[in-house]
């Protein structure tokens, strides 16, 4: 919290001079005379119950929610702790920092979220956390869960037991703890075999092609459920295929442009006339935003959050062959079990209701996915 807006109008809430805070650590002379906020920062010790109760004080002095995220460390997680970071917002996060890709990806996110005084982590899973009655949120952005359809088919009892469970978990705790509002993460895997296109969330579910795809049906299940018994706000979005920088490394836009930029072959599969509608990390914030601050009091609902512009997979290669300038070589192989034939979002509900409305090109997503995984390397 070392930034001090000397015209008191900026309205940052991690700003000395906006929200003067008491025994402030710079001592600004406006904070000695003014200090009514309590200053925090990142090196407490979320087991201390002294500093929980300094966190939420602070909280209430600045008249802010405090926000848990679970599933933290992960791609889609870290982003969206660093938007509600940098809008001052007071983020809990957790996560297990489980192994089903390299944890150092993992532990790089949590790196950059701990730059922020208003970020608390604790390495926590969600089918035990008592991190709920800790910290006491007013919010909940649920994306922990195990992903991964091909992974989901050699293990399904586990997609049960962390997906269904920990969100079960989650939801109890929020009966315990009055948490009114929770956003969590579905996926557009629920579609599964449906033939009408666009998907809608009108649509019938009936045709999930995976145990990862029926354990999100699940909790969209139990979600409506919990909703329906004690009053709790909980809105699902149905992610289609997200991308960008500090992507998932067993996803097709880093898988693809890693071997490219390397002059590596990589696995095709199919004859490439599959197609998905790839949607960039930044439109998916602005669609988790619209949710956590939706203007329409939404007590229930699931929304697609896509890019409504599926590509086929020969024309995403073709894509990522014009932002590397290098020409892809590949394996072609059979399709794999549990793959789904074409993924396409109808966004009307969304930008309806949520405001939402996807900016980012695919060459343009790309492109910057791209120069991001060169400054890593």
């Amino acid at each position: 919290m070392n930034t001090w807006c000397i015209l008191g109008d900026c309205l940052n809430k991690s700003c000395h001079h906006c929200y003067p805070v008491i025994d402030c650590k710079y001592s600004h002379s406006h904070c000695i005379k003014n200090g009514c906020c309590v200053e925090i920062n990142n090196q407490h010790d979320l087991n201390t119950l002294q500093d929980i109760d300094v966190i939420r004080e602070s909280a209430m002095a600045l008249n802010q929610d405090i926000i848990l995220v679970t599933g933290c460390a992960g791609f889609i997680g870290s982003h969206v702790c660093e938007h509600l970071l940098k809008q001052g917002e007071y983020v809990f996060g957790i996560d297990n920092l489980n192994d089903y890709y390299d944890v150092k990806r993992k532990e790089n996110n949590i790196s950059i979220l701990n730059k922020y005084d208003n970020f608390f982590f604790e390495v926590s899973d969600i089918k035990t956390t008592g991190i709920i009655e800790k910290c006491r949120p007013t919010k909940i952005i649920h994306l922990a869960s195990m992903a991964g359809v091909r992974y989901s088919i050699e293990n399904p009892k586990l997609y049960n037991d962390v997906n269904i469970g920990g969100f079960i978990h989650i939801l109890e705790e929020c009966v315990k703890y009055n948490v009114k509002q929770v956003i969590y993460a579905s996926s557009s895997s629920v579609y599964g075999l449906n033939k009408k296109i666009p998907f809608s969330e009108e649509d019938k579910i009936e045709n999930c092609n995976s145990p990862y795809a029926c354990s999100k049906m699940a909790m969209e299940l139990y979600a409506n459920t919990y909703s329906q018994l004690y009053n709790i706000s909980c809105i699902g979005l149905r992610f289609f295929t997200v991308y960008g920088p500090r992507g998932r490394p067993d996803m097709a836009p880093y898988k693809f442009l890693n071997a490219i930029l390397n002059e590596k072959e990589f696995d095709k599969y199919g004859d490439g006339s599959t197609s998905r509608d790839y949607t960039y990390i930044d439109d998916i914030i602005e669609g988790i935003m619209g949710a956590l601050y939706n203007k329409k009091d939404i007590l229930c609902g699931v929304y697609n959050l896509g890019n409504s512009n599926p590509v086929s997979l020969n024309e995403f290669i073709e894509s990522c062959e014009k932002v590397t300038e290098k020409k892809a070589r590949f394996n072609v192989l059979p399709m794999q079990l549990g793959d789904v034939p074409h993924t396409y979002a109808d966004i009307s509900k969304a930008s309806a209701d949520l405001g939402y409305k996807p900016k980012t090109k695919l060459e343009d997503g790309l492109r910057k996915t791209m120069e991001s995984m060169l400054q890593v390397n």
